[in-house]
């Protein structure tokens, strides 16, 4: 099972992991795999190449983990896009839960 946690301070999302494979379909062929993947690269790019922040949001890619982190001083108009787009990240992998409930798990944490 994929199981993807948001961290929060507060009400605020400050980053996510991605572990483990959903085990859907073999790897290659795995659309919960590959609409996780997609999913998390999208939002990589907007915030680093769209976005251009300062500080380069920072993904940390380990064998069937990624790790993404928001960094703690953005203005206020990055800080609110950065939020609106990691909430529909978290809307659109609930989605995706409640299509395959068996192969992915979505789920919030405390910050670290």
């Amino acid at each position: 099972m994929t199981t993807v946690t948001f961290f929060m301070e507060g009400s605020r999302i400050t980053g996510f992991e991605a572990s483990g494979h959903s085990g859907y379909a073999d790897a290659g062929e795995d659309i919960v795999c590959a609409a996780v993947t997609s999913t998390v690269r999208l939002v990589e790019c907007v915030l680093n190449d769209v976005m251009g922040l300062c500080a380069p949001v920072k993904v940390r890619e380990e064998s069937a983990r990624i790790t993404l982190r928001l960094p703690g001083s953005l203005g206020q108009a990055a800080e609110d896009t950065c939020q609106n787009l990691l909430a529909g990240m978290m809307v659109y992998l609930t989605g995706l839960h409640g299509e395959y409930p068996g192969f992915i798990e979505v789920m919030e944490a405390e910050a670290p």
